[in-house]
């Protein structure tokens, strides 16, 4: 510029914490440290299933996707051909690998991937020796034990179902069970079944059915399959995800020699799609003929007590009190009759001899009695006072005193000097 010096280069931030709206980094530095961040990493051992494999005659890399089982993760893998080849099991889509990688990042692109130079296939013995440790971790928690076990409702208003898209699994569940008990409602959920899917979805299907208030009991239904395939149906997050249901859940998937850890932490395990619909919802033929049962059960039980009330009423009848309801009052009167007549006799007799007792006593008395001194001639004196003159000298001269007779009384006055009246005495 004519007349104007040229400003100096802005300065951008050394690290990303320093960044400002003001002085932002270009994408490009971004890209380029993000690539040397990550291409100080080591290589590092990852495990995953291949769910996606391409191997084109004649190119120098082979290009394969490694999801993660128990996640919706995945990411994309470069190796070279001969790796591929000289794996000791041919690897395909679904196989379950450990890979021996460094990642890499791609600025141009922005994308991240493994460059593998190591490759082999988990096997199947050491993928069930894994599952037997977890089936030890989980069954020391707790989660297998029976106490936790739910029953089944009798009829339940809804049954949640989880079954691959289209399956015959889910046609034998839905079929039965309404062929048994027509009407029934379900709520389906198809979802992936096997594959680096199935333990995302059928974890989802589960937590969703599990909320729903109207579904009394979830199934999780599938037709069986080898060991690869009932895989996810040993993840310890399926597993931990059924274990926090509520709702009963009945397992039938696998066939009747499979283990997988879903049928251990499961309510209920079914043989068989079949036999899922048999467990959760009753025959309604064998319903109609066990009320049927029933109802003979209570008319014969009814009839048969009606006739043993007859019969005793029959024999109440026929009792002579029934017969003559008069004569238990007759026979009560007349003993009330001879009782009262035994009760008179008894008075009579007691009076009678109460009497003669007291006229025994009364002419004691009258022997005893003062009465009968008096009778023959005698008198008892008494002074003024009521005293009992026994001696002349109980009396002064001029005292007047009482005299008791027989026949009444006199008052008297004593006359004479007392030794006098001693003498006369």
């Amino acid at each position: 510029m004519t007349g104007q010096e040229a400003s100096p280069p802005r300065r951008l931030a050394e690290r990303a914490l320093d960044t400002t709206a003001e002085n932002p980094w270009p994408l490009r530095l971004l890209s380029s440290k993000m690539a040397q961040y990550i291409d100080r990493m080591p290589p590092v051992w990852v495990e995953g299933q291949v769910v996606q494999l391409n191997r084109r005659p004649g190119a120098g890399l082979a290009f394969l996707t490694l999801r993660d089982t128990a996640a919706d993760m995945s990411l994309p893998v470069t190796v070279h051909p001969r790796i591929l080849e000289a794996a000791a099991t041919p690897l395909g889509e679904g196989a379950h690998i450990v890979v021996h990688a460094k990642p890499t990042f791609w600025p141009k692109r922005g994308t991240l991937q493994l460059e593998a130079d190591q490759l082999r296939a988990v096997g199947v013995g050491e993928l069930l020796a894994r599952i037997e440790q977890l089936k030890r971790v989980l069954a020391a928690e707790g989660l297998f034990d029976a106490e936790r076990k739910r029953p089944l409702p009798f009829l339940p208003a809804a049954v949640g179902l989880i079954c691959g898209r289209e399956s015959k699994a889910e046609h034998d569940v839905v079929v039965n069970a309404r062929s048994r008990w027509p009407g029934l409602t379900f709520e389906i959920r198809e979802v992936a079944v096997q594959g680096g899917r199935a333990v995302e979805e059928v974890s989802a299907a589960l937590a969703e059915l599990d909320a729903d208030p109207g579904v009394d009991v979830i199934v999780v239904a599938r037709g069986g399959g080898g060991v690869e395939d009932l895989l996810p149906f040993s993840n310890e997050t399926m597993v931990r995800a059924a274990a926090a249901c509520r709702t009963p859940i009945v397992s039938a998937i696998g066939h009747e020699t499979d283990t997988p850890l879903f049928d251990l932490v499961a309510d209920h395990r079914a043989s068989t799609p079949t036999d899922a619909a048999r467990r959760v919802v009753p025959d309604v033929a064998e319903q109609r003929r066990g009320l049927a049962q029933c109802r003979d059960r209570i008319r014969q039980a009814i009839t048969a007590r009606l006739r043993a009330e007859q019969e005793t009423l029959r024999a109440l009848r026929d009792r002579p009190v029934l017969a003559d309801p008069h004569a238990l009052v007759e026979r009560r009167a007349e003993e009330i009759t001879a009782a009262r007549v035994s009760a008179g006799r008894a008075l009579t007799w007691r009076l009678e001899r109460v009497g003669a007792d007291l006229e025994g006593h009364r002419g004691r008395l009258r022997a005893l009695s003062p009465a009968a001194t008096l009778a023959r001639g005698y008198a008892v004196l008494r002074t003024h006072d009521g005293d009992v003159v026994r001696a002349p000298a109980d009396a002064e001269p001029g005292e007047q005193l009482e005299a008791l007779l027989a026949g009444g009384r006199l008052v008297l006055e004593v006359q004479g000097d007392p030794d006098a009246r001693t003498m006369e005495d």
